[in-house]
């Protein structure tokens, strides 16, 4: 059983709706502190723009039990209550509507109960890494609906869960060789079928998510009659759901497979849309001959190719990523970076006696990679928390990272400089190293990150000026997760508010400059 967050409230199995309340809060109240609060100066207390009204909470970087002050004192807000106040928050500050989002906020906080109904009852899997990318009980700390499943029946979902401790095997199916579209090396696929299910003759073989295939069942019912799709079976052996949720980890072919799922998880709907297939050899491609010249153990975990159907391109596309043992180096164990802002059996930090070296080693590891693929490559790494893996020697230290997903990575010759450059500082300083950051300076009082990763930064900066312009730029930017919501605007349209950049020096004045 995980160790519990001990800013969340638990009981003997639980009050449930109490832990899930304070789970389903934490990421909302970051949200609209974030985009909509200003501090009053009075511990904990923000003044929210839009209405003027005054919200109080208590803890750091997972705020809890929410108050709003009204005739003349502060009153508790349920999650559902706090709900009604964003949406009326955000009504006053952008005159729009949003009938969606409220629903999923809500939504979000059921499927907690039932995932840590779920985990309650669940040993966890005794792999590290796997366990660690099953821990996001939390998920994005900066989104109003992390956890948030689509709104649809618990038996639909809970059984492909990474926070459920899910395992499952993948559908096996025949597609027609004749409507068979791929790209790129897919070989791996064929693999999956020979512990004794193989397509039959003129047919190709497509595993496919169970959970997406139930979604797709009825746009799919023709392909099944005409023969264009045939069920072949299941895979042999289970794989296990990743923190991405769609994308799993086959352990025996130590492969990542990802896919479709027609459900929206945080900003989008997680299909592979055919604009971004079709443009992932050239960022795969990008990316890998970046890490291969680059210096150092940093390694990046290629998406091959993708093998889908032409009746249903997008809906049933499997795109087949490099598994770990020929990345990882010997005797480190790989972990989410993620996770290390969870509570849970196996995290590195909790046992971490010296933040400054662990942190220092941390610092080497993640950032050079993700500066220098920019500078030298014009490659723009989404190298945030959820697509960064640290690996770890047996005392915890980072020795390495790996990074993934060619379907977020940029180009600089396409996105511009200016854009690329804002784009790596949010996913690689404000959703990575300030939440590293953060979760240290929680555990070991007084310590101060932020000279380390200057000194980090400064090692780059004859290579990248921009890298040792940073400590003197007056912000960093934020992403709008919960107005980017509210207005409806694509996930992959990111819009930034100036955030205070805490690795900025104030420099004092000497008595002499004063003269």
């Amino acid at each position: 059983m995980d160790r519990v967050d001990p800013m969340i409230p638990m009981s003997p199995v639980d009050d449930l709706g109490a832990a899930a309340d304070a789970y389903a809060a934490a990421p909302l109240l970051n949200c609209l502190l974030r985009e909509t609060g200003e501090p009053t100066g009075e511990p904990g207390v923000h003044r929210l723009r839009p209405g003027g009204r005054l919200l109080r909470v208590r803890g750091g970087r997972r705020p809890r039990d929410p108050e709003v002050y009204a005739a003349g004192s502060w009153h508790r807000l349920t999650h559902a209550e706090l709900v009604k106040l964003v949406a009326e928050e955000l009504r006053e500050a952008t005159g729009l509507t949003n009938p969606d989002l409220p629903g999923e906020m809500l939504d979000s906080r059921e499927v907690l109960v039932a995932l840590l109904a779920a985990r309650a009852r669940t040993t966890p899997p005794a792999d590290p890494y796997t366990r660690s990318e099953q821990s996001l009980v939390t998920g994005h700390p900066y989104h109003p609906a992390p956890k948030s499943r689509g709104g649809g029946p618990v038996a639909g979902w809970l059984p492909y869960a990474p926070e459920a401790y899910a395992r499952f095997p993948l559908v096996l199916l025949g597609v027609r060789a004749d409507a068979v579209v791929e790209e790129g090396d897919t070989s791996a696929l064929d693999t999956l079928g020979e512990t004794g299910v193989e397509a039959p003759p003129g047919y190709r073989l497509l595993p496919a998510h169970p959970w997406q295939l139930d979604l797709a069942a009825h746009r799919l019912r023709d392909a099944f009659a005409d023969g264009r799709l045939i069920r072949l079976g299941e895979t042999a052996a289970e794989t296990w759901p990743t923190a991405a949720v769609r994308t799993v980890y086959a352990p025996g072919e130590d492969l990542f497979l990802k896919f479709s799922l027609d459900v929206r998880i945080t900003n989008d709907i997680r299909r592979l849309w055919r604009h971004d297939l079709t443009k992932l050899r050239r960022t795969d491609a990008a990316a890998t001959a970046a890490f291969a010249e680059l210096p150092g153990p940093a390694a990046w975990l290629s998406d091959r190719g993708y093998r889908t159907a032409d009746f249903a391109f997008e809906e049933l596309a499997a795109l087949v990523r490099d598994g770990l043992h020929a990345h990882v180096r010997p005797g480190a164990t790989p972990l989410l970076a993620a996770a290390l802002t969870e509570q849970y059996d196996g995290n590195p930090l909790a046992a971490v006696q010296d933040p400054t070296a662990w942190w220092r080693a941390y610092l080497r590891q993640v950032v050079p990679p993700a500066l220098m693929a920019f500078a030298r490559h014009g490659v723009v790494l989404e190298a945030h928390l959820q697509n960064t893996l640290i690996a770890v020697d047996p005392h915890g230290t980072p020795v390495q990272a790996l990074f993934r997903d060619a379907e977020g990575v940029k180009l600089v010759a396409e996105t511009g400089r200016a854009r690329g450059w804002e784009r790596l500082v949010y996913t690689l300083v404000v959703n990575n190293l300030m939440e590293i950051a953060a979760v240290l300076t929680e555990r070991h009082a007084g310590f101060d990150p932020w000279p380390l990763a200057r000194e980090e930064l400064a090692r780059h900066a004859a290579e990248l000026p921009e890298a040792g312009a940073l400590p003197s730029a007056p912000s960093l930017p934020g992403k709008t997760n919960l107005l980017l919501r509210w207005t409806g605007a694509d996930g992959a349209d990111a819009r930034y508010l100036p955030l205070a950049n805490p690795l900025r020096t104030v420099v004092t004045p000497r008595l002499a400059d004063l003269a």
